[in-house]
């Protein structure tokens, strides 16, 4: 069992989807979570359903949700490390690369969740994990801790192959769903409550099963 977790994302909202039921389950069996998030997702191109936000206020407002999100999932660490949205490709490595390696030192994590270089769509959910993979190569070998990443391009499998890692988190869907809800200026997923959709069928079926790829770093 992993007791001390570094998840390593650009956006408020990156954890909820797919990692949000993963650390709900590690936090209830006695894991710390740290989570250092890149930006404040200024950049968001949602304001709310029915917007609420405006581009001056939505960083502080995505603040607010993702502070809310790390509350309904528990996570015990928040890092805010300042960076602006859409340009981690172009910050510059070695302030990029020293900021993520303060926190590994810090806290030593047994595990670090971010994303798969090069299969998560976003340039920086890409640029994000490349970071943490330079971060980690640059250990002692014996000292790496597994880096467990999320990949959702179309057609990654057939380039990265199947998940080797499956987390069944159906009976975190509470905690998940409130962590999505959190999120309301980014997300309007119709039928979804933070009261009964845990128990639905379909929300089981959709939601139930989070899946990572170990990054095999050279």
């Amino acid at each position: 069992m992993h007791k001390r977790i570094l998840v390593v994302l650009p956006h408020p909202d990156d954890e909820c989807f797919g990692l949000s039921g993963t650390l709900a389950k590690s936090i209830a069996e006695g894991a710390t979570v740290t989570y250092a998030c890149l930006t404040l997702g200024q950049m968001g191109r949602n304001m709310g359903g029915e917007p609420y936000a405006s581009r001056v206020t939505l960083p502080s407002v995505r603040k607010v949700e993702l502070e809310k999100s790390c509350q309904a999932i528990g996570i015990q660490d928040l890092r805010l490390l300042g960076f602006h949205d859409k340009t981690i490709e172009f910050e510059d490595r070695t302030l990029l690369d020293g900021k993520i390696e303060e926190i590994v030192q810090e806290v030593r994590p047994d595990v670090i969740y971010t994303f798969y270089p090069g299969y998560a769509v976003h340039a920086d959910h890409d640029a994000t994990g490349e970071a943490v993979v330079r971060v980690v190569g640059r250990m002692p070998r014996e000292d790496r801790p597994p880096v467990r990443c999320m990949a959702f391009s179309r057609d990654h499998e057939k380039d990265i192959g199947q998940p080797d890692v499956k987390v069944d988190v159906s009976g975190y869907l509470k905690q998940k769903i409130a962590s999505v809800l959190s999120h309301r200026t980014q997300f309007q997923v119709p039928g979804l409550d933070a009261e009964n959709s845990h128990k639905s069928k379909e929300v089981q079926e959709r939601f139930g099963t989070e899946r990572f790829w170990t990054y095999k770093i050279k």
